[in-house]
């Protein structure tokens, strides 16, 4: 991954468009060649683009895509290394809209490494919209995810907060975490969409789940094949602007966020928070991967993919992984 001086954007990575003609807006993230994998700017961007449709009367469904080959693998992780790797020059303040040097009211000290807070206020931001962890909840028209590739991560997330999920029949979902950590922010809602049995398979074992398992568990709307899956996509994004008014959108959505909230969503984000939050109390026993300094100094792509190679081909995260045999 690169340093910060070599990272893209936050407009460089978010894009943005809408068509008044059709009210649909578009998100797309382009970073191809990290996996789409956004910054913590990026998804402060991200956030503040979904509350911007929100109140746009210009816009009554949005779509978010990738460039490239996939929808994406996740949030850039590296960029947040230090919080794990003992790197006394990170500062987690970023993540709170907050430069440590001039906010208006002076310096902002940050709790200290062996704090509970160190960790825990930043996994709290996973249940706040404005963040761009959770911001789908808030979204009260309608929203489709068009996958293809790996569906993984913070990408996962959004899946899972979207009205409609559109696939490529070759795309993977899943999180990492569930081999490097053990669990991730947004579980409870993954829990509903998925069913508990089947997620709890995905925790406990680590492995991505196809496009045609997810179709099965009802996680996906549609899988088609690569070539077709703008085309599906459009089909429901146009299907939804010409249906009813926007107003109707509006009353839909606060129906099914009061029957979410019944199922417990936001409190499911809180205790996800909380649960990273407990991540440096994990004794580590050896054998797998873990966030940590050795990770890092080791390359977390190169430690992922040895991890990778400890699990049967076809519950491997990457495609590489998985057409090896042995």
């Amino acid at each position: 991954m690169p340093d910060d001086a070599e990272r893209p954007s936050a407009e460089e990575i978010v894009l943005y468009e809408k068509d008044p003609a059709t009210k649909i807006a578009t998100i797309t993230l382009s970073r191809p060649g990290f996996l789409n994998a956004p910054t913590i700017a990026a998804r402060q961007r991200y956030a503040d683009l979904v509350l911007r449709a929100n109140v746009d009367d210009d816009v009554k469904v949005l779509v978010i895509r990738g460039v490239g080959e996939h929808l994406g693998s996740g949030a850039d992780l590296p960029e947040m290394a230090g919080m794990f790797n003992g790197d006394e020059s990170y500062s987690p303040l970023p993540e709170f809209r907050i430069d440590g040097e001039d906010t208006g009211d002076g310096d902002v000290k940050y709790p200290p490494r062996d704090s509970y807070r160190y960790i825990a206020n930043v996994t709290n931001l996973y249940a706040d919209a404005r963040f761009g962890l959770r911001s789908l909840q808030d979204f009260k028209k309608i929203s489709i995810i068009e996958c293809k590739g790996y569906c993984y991560g913070w990408h996962f997330y959004q899946a899972a907060d979207a009205d409609i999920v559109i696939s490529s029949d070759e795309a993977l979902f899943g999180h990492s975490a569930f081999r490097y950590v053990g669990w991730a922010a947004r579980q409870w809602q993954w829990a509903t969409m998925m069913g508990l049995r089947p997620f709890m398979e995905m925790v406990f074992t680590g492995r991505p789940f196809t496009a045609k398992e997810m179709k099965d568990l009802h996680f996906v709307n549609s899988v088609v094949p690569r070539d077709s899956l703008e085309a599906e996509t459009m089909k429901y994004a146009l299907a939804c602007a010409r249906n009813r008014p926007t107003d109707t959108v509006v009353m839909q959505k606060t129906f099914f966020e009061v029957f979410k909230q019944q199922q417990g969503e936001y409190m499911g984000s809180v205790l996800s928070g909380w649960l990273e939050g407990m991540l440096p109390l994990v004794k580590e026993e050896g054998g797998g991967i873990a966030v940590d300094a050795d990770t890092f100094e080791k390359g977390l792509a190169a430690a992922v993919k040895d991890n990778d190679m400890q699990f049967p081909p076809e519950w491997r995260l990457s495609y590489r992984g998985r057409a090896q045999k042995t």
